[in-house]
């Protein structure tokens, strides 16, 4: 089995490279500049038994995308699980963001869930499957999250366009928004009030506590398993009950 994680040297993306570490398991983990970091996650990731790789590249561009394919091209002929973790965080108000990085946190945030697949095709089996990682902020407006929430929001609709067409190739494509997670992105929109924030999300979740890494894990898990084979094009959220609406 083999999984290529963007984004998956922290945060999110190495929870989830983490589940499916298992003994033989071929796990890419792309990054683009913290190397520490990097060294710190394939240590974890090798701990657990699998094989892990580091692929440095920004994958926000087309021409980056292919070449971090490419150097999975070179260790493995499949591809099981594509996950796109990777993000970029502009913390400001839409209205003053400089116009160039927006557009490069679009692509990043958004578009390149595209690049992605199209260089991971030559790979995909029947069965093999793509995630993306969203958010609530792709449905509701949050103070100075516009350049990830707005670039959500677009992946979200290019998931259910991939699976109408990966569909009959026997891959699957699905987005998994988890609620409030204490990441370094996080921290970067809310800096000194995350402690806080994360405090306010636990009491108003109706489930009394925070999402942790095995809630969204799990579902990814389940989603990538045979049990899910018509799960299709679909944004599933863990909440735990926060947000809800019709």
């Amino acid at each position: 089995m083999a999984i290529l994680v963007t984004g998956g040297t922290k945060g999110i993306g190495l929870a989830i490279a983490r589940r499916f570490a298992k003994p033989g398991t071929q796990v890419f983990l792309n990054y683009r500049a913290d190397k520490a970091a990097a060294e710190a996650a394939a240590a974890e990731i090798e701990a657990l038994g699998a094989h892990c790789h580091l692929i440095q590249g920004d994958v926000g561009t087309p021409a980056g995308a292919s070449a971090v394919l490419a150097t999975v091209a070179t260790k493995t002929d499949r591809l099981d699980q594509l996950v796109h973790c990777a993000v970029k965080v502009i913390p400001a108000p839409l209205l003053t963001i400089d116009p160039a990085a927006l557009t490069d946190a679009i692509n990043l945030n958004g578009t390149a869930l595209v690049y992605l697949v199209q260089a991971a095709k030559p790979l995909f089996q029947p069965g093999s499957t793509v995630f993306f990682l969203s958010s609530r902020g792709s449905r509701t407006a949050l103070p100075n999250y516009a350049a990830v929430g707005a670039a959500k929001s677009l992946a979200e609709s290019l998931i259910r366009y991939l699976a109408l067409e990966l569909a009959p190739l026997g891959v699957r494509a699905n987005c998994v928004a988890p609620s409030a997670v204490d990441t370094e992105a996080l921290r970067q929109v809310y800096g000194e009030r995350t402690d806080e924030i994360m405090r306010q999300s636990a009491a108003a979740n109706p489930s009394g506590r925070n999402v942790v890494d095995d809630d969204y894990c799990s579902l990814i898990e389940y989603l990538a398993s045979p049990s899910a084979a018509m799960i299709q094009g679909q944004v599933i959220f863990v909440t735990g009950g926060s947000y809800l609406a019709a």
